[in-house]
């Protein structure tokens, strides 16, 4: 049995090397696998749990590549599959000055669009303690139809369902039609993680409170909304939390969990890592016997916290996947925190 099987897409990041420049104008390129649910699997593993990837990669070298950096990392990819009739994917990746970034997807169709729902292993898929997904593989027919399968074959086996919509502006037609789907992914999922940029063009709203509610009326049971180094906010589902978040407040069903300050050379990966932390964490709950409706605040602070800290050890180190933590630097980096 996996902990969790990850669904979605795995590409290749040609990050420029030229600090600074327009993709425009870059020149060197460093070559680096991704895909947020790729990364999701190896965080997972790196933490020591066990994890699966699904998907689809192009019968071609970048293919190749990121089928072996997954198998040496220690992630299962007996269901991940490979087409002749798609290349790929790849991206190519400028980080400006202030951080922002420049990206260019060559996907017309790229393989990870290609995945079919009767390609998917219904019994092995059933036999996973969680699933975990993003809004990618939402965005064209036959993967959305495969993603939507995967998620409730979990959900009828009693799985965790995390949702990370993951959004890139570049890879959708217009934001409505990016909230849209997203927001038809909301019912699947047990847990969402958004970032706080990507929690206002889910519910359009910046009200924490008002926008938390919407998103745990549509069937979620926990909303955690990352900010980076500013830490993160929770919210339990049956809570009431205030009109307006600008404190913490604890004994409400949710509360803001302080981030940590580190010298980030590299932000890539960062969220997957607090994603692949806060399953583990809430898995082991499970394995306690409890269930995400028993979690009170203390709980959930101390394992948002420990995601937190995931996140931002990815910062201090470049590429996503090499970048991701073990539990022990972890539980290293939380003990040189509190001394």
């Amino acid at each position: 049995m996996f902990d969790v099987i990850c669904l979605g897409e795995l590409l290749v990041d040609f990050v420029s090397e030229d600090s600074g420049a327009l993709l425009e104008h870059a020149v060197r390129f460093r070559r680096a696998p991704g895909g947020a649910p790729a990364n999701v699997a190896c965080g997972v593993v790196k933490l020591g749990g066990a994890a699966a990837f699904v998907g689809k990669v192009g019968d071609d070298p970048f293919g190749v590549f990121l089928r072996y950096t997954l198998d040496q990392v220690g992630v299962d990819t007996s269901h991940l599959l490979t087409t002749t009739v798609a290349r790929t994917t790849l991206v190519f990746v400028a980080v400006h000055r202030d951080g922002r970034k420049d990206m260019c997807f060559y996907r017309h169709p790229g393989a990870d669009m290609l995945l079919r729902p009767e390609e998917l292993d219904e019994a092995w898929l059933a036999d996973a303690r969680a699933l975990h997904f993003g809004s990618i593989s939402l965005m064209a027919p036959e993967p959305r139809a495969a993603t939507i399968k995967a998620a409730q074959i979990a959900r009828r086996r009693g799985a965790l369902v995390t949702f990370d919509p993951n959004y890139r502006a570049k890879l959708w037609k217009s934001e409505a039609e990016a909230r849209r789907v997203i927001v038809e992914g909301l019912p699947l999922a047990d847990v969402v993680k958004l970032a706080d940029d990507e929690f206002e063009l889910v519910t359009g709203t910046d009200d924490f409170a008002a926008g938390a509610r919407d998103i745990l009326a549509a069937g979620p049971r926990l909303v955690v909304v990352t900010r980076g180094a500013g830490g993160c906010t929770f919210f339990a589902a049956g809570c009431k939390p205030p009109d307006k978040i600008d404190h913490p407040v604890w004994g409400t069903g949710w509360g803001e969990v302080p981030g940590f300050g580190v010298e980030a050379i590299e932000t890539t990966g960062a969220g997957d890592a607090f994603m692949a932390s806060l399953i583990v964490d809430l898995l082991a709950e499970r394995s306690r016997g409890r269930e995400l409706v028993d979690l009170d605040e203390a709980t959930l602070q101390r394992i948002c916290t420990r995601a937190n800290a995931a996140g931002a050890l990815t910062c201090t180190r470049l590429g996503a996947i090499p970048g991701l933590p073990t539990r022990e630097e972890v539980d290293k980096f939380l003990t040189q925190m509190r001394e």
